[in-house]
């Protein structure tokens, strides 16, 4: 708890919603068996204002629906929020294929008889989860019919064949889409009016900065500078559509950056992390060009980390 209450004031987070939060942890205890879901994030999220609305509707007993374009730290923000409430994480990625037997269960036969398997929904409602809702804008109708369920005033869900699930009052469902991806659909409105939503913000210099200084504490800050910059060009040439949202890709450029810690060279680690993501040749050109501005050939591990 008390990484979590740090975390949080070192953004300067309201007062009464870190308060709220340590009430919440206190009053919602976890099963052992199911402690192994919380996580500590692999990366922070920062944002002062994304981080209180988001708090402070969970504290509401809300759910959120996270939209915005690539790279504007959806998932890490869900994970983040489930780490700071102190609860299990239940994942759904969505597909064309994701059913209510995927989110509910299934039947199985163990030990001489017909029995439920719990599904991700199941366990998280039972439990008192976050249940991360990856892409919920490719879920088919079947799987939007248990969404309703799950998410509505009434915190339970009939399981056909079975019992009445009362959803556990720690238990909260963040969704995240994406805009424009193959596959994905308009979230029809009683599914969009049972979440508070948030358009996540493009990044900018100081959330980059943030974020490489947490990861790479040994990054130089002339190195550091580029890296960043290379990532705003590419964001402002996908915002005028000069090209995909492919190479615009923040996991790439830390996967390229932890190459380049190994004693990679970083030629070779953009073009992995970055140019490599684009499978149009003319695009490909064009994102060459921009790594070139930025991430000079001549450079060796020594001139991104120090000794």
């Amino acid at each position: 708890m008390e990484q979590t209450v740090a975390f949080l004031e070192n953004q300067n987070i309201d007062k009464n919603l870190i308060r709220g939060v340590e009430e919440f942890r206190s009053r919602n205890f976890v099963e052992e068996e199911e402690k192994r879901r919380i996580v500590k994030p692999d990366m922070a999220f920062y944002g002062k204002e994304v981080l209180e609305m988001a708090i402070a509707a969970l504290l509401e007993g809300e759910n959120l629906l996270l939209t915005g374009a690539k790279a504007t730290g959806k998932n890490v923000l869900a994970e983040n929020l489930a780490w700071i409430f102190g609860r299990p994480v239940y994942n759904v990625s969505f597909h064309v294929n994701t059913d209510s037997g995927d989110l509910i269960g299934t039947d199985t036969f163990l030990d001489n008889e017909v029995k439920l398997r719990k599904g991700s929904i199941y366990r998280c409602a039972q439990y008192g989860g976050f249940g991360i809702l990856d892409e919920v804008n490719m879920a088919k109708n079947d799987a939007v019919s248990v969404l309703h369920a799950a998410l509505d005033y009434r915190r339970c869900i009939d399981v056909p064949g079975y019992d009445k699930i009362d959803i556990d009052p720690a238990a909260r469902f963040i969704g995240t889409m994406n805009y424009g991806y193959a596959g994905t659909k308009e979230l029809n409105e009683a599914l969009v009016s049972r979440f508070l939503v948030i358009d996540m913000p493009a990044q900018d210099e100081e959330t980059l900065a943030f974020i490489f200084q947490s990861r790479f504490p040994k990054l130089k800050n002339s190195a550091m500078k580029q890296w960043i910059g290379l990532f705003m060009d590419l964001q402002l040439k996908a915002q005028n559509g000069e090209i995909t949202t492919k190479a615009l890709d923040l996991r790439g450029m830390l996967g390229a950056l932890k190459t380049i810690r190994q004693g990679l060279s970083p030629a070779l680690a953009v073009k992995m992390g970055v140019v490599n993501k684009c499978f149009d040749i003319f695009e490909k050109e064009i994102v060459q060009d921009v790594v070139m501005t930025r991430i000079p050939d001549t450079w060796t591990p020594r001139d991104v980390f120090e000794d």
